[in-house]
């Protein structure tokens, strides 16, 4: 079994807030979210497509600025195409998130600002590695459908570059069945009911029983994706999930973050 220094802790419940939609609304919400080591925020898929990794690499800037308790540099509106506007905020935005002197936490924060780029990774996975690590990022998502030699090399070069390993198996009938074919495995294994699985399928459950099936052979964290309620958490990590991933509530109603997010503190451990 492959042995990674994760940022991590198994002996914490983290809550993963993931951001679906634009940088403005990125924005935002981490300027809400209450300073915890048990917040990790994600910038999601549909976000990444939209900006690449400059929003990624903008998302680590300003949860940085958040934890550090410095002001957010301000929102930097543009769409992600490539007009000559275009690729000229973007490098205005990338050229302002990495001062010439760098930043140094603050004396009391040991917090470190933990994000996650959810690629979603098919193939060519030492190259979105790559590219998530140059962006910042902590940890990189990739699909559990993926060829064995995609998630093989993905893994590796996470190992090799510092970041989790995240391997989501949505859709994915026997999670343990691709687990045991890997060389080595993830940090983290996602367990997800996707966004139009919940909208159109209200049958369908997160599949929580899998967790103990893939913690009795496999000593990795487990995260919970595809419900947003309380209730719905609080379930999840009675079933011995490690992280709950929400991103509905927060997409929303960015005023009711900093509430949700103490709520679910509160009401978890």
């Amino acid at each position: 079994m492959n042995k990674i220094i994760s940022k991590l802790s198994p002996r914490k419940r983290y809550l993963q807030i993931a951001l679906n939609s634009t940088l403005e609304e990125a924005h935002k919400i981490i300027a809400q979210v209450p300073i915890s080591d048990r917040i990790l925020i994600e910038a999601g898929t549909p976000l990444i497509k939209r900006y690449g990794k400059e929003g990624i690499r903008q998302i680590k800037q300003w949860y940085k600025q958040r934890i550090w308790g410095q002001t957010l540099e301000p929102a930097t509106s543009f769409s992600g195409s490539n007009s000559l506007v275009s690729l000229f905020l973007k490098a205005a935005v990338k050229n302002y998130s990495q001062p010439k002197t760098a930043q140094k936490p603050l004396p009391e924060s040991e917090i470190i600002p933990y994000v996650v780029a959810d690629l979603k990774m098919m193939d060519r996975g030492e190259t979105e590695v790559e590219i998530a690590a140059a962006a910042g990022a902590d940890a990189a998502v990739a699909l559990g459908h993926s060829p064995i030699e995609s998630l093989n090399a993905f893994i590796q070069k996470c190992e090799d570059l510092g970041l989790d390993a995240i391997v989501d198996m949505m859709n994915v009938e026997y999670p343990l069945s691709v687990l045991r074919q890997l060389k080595k495995v993830p940090r983290v294994v996602v367990l997800h009911r996707g966004v139009d699985e919940e909208r159109l399928n209200k049958e369908k459950q997160i599949p929580l029983h899998e967790i103990r099936r893939i913690k009795g052979s496999y000593n990795i964290l487990i995260a919970i994706a595809g419900g947003d309620t309380l209730k719905e958490a609080q379930r999840a990590i009675f079933n011995d999930a490690d992280i709950v991933v929400v991103w509905k509530s927060f997409y929303q109603s960015s005023k009711d973050t900093a509430d949700l997010a103490e709520q679910f503190l509160k009401e978890v451990k």
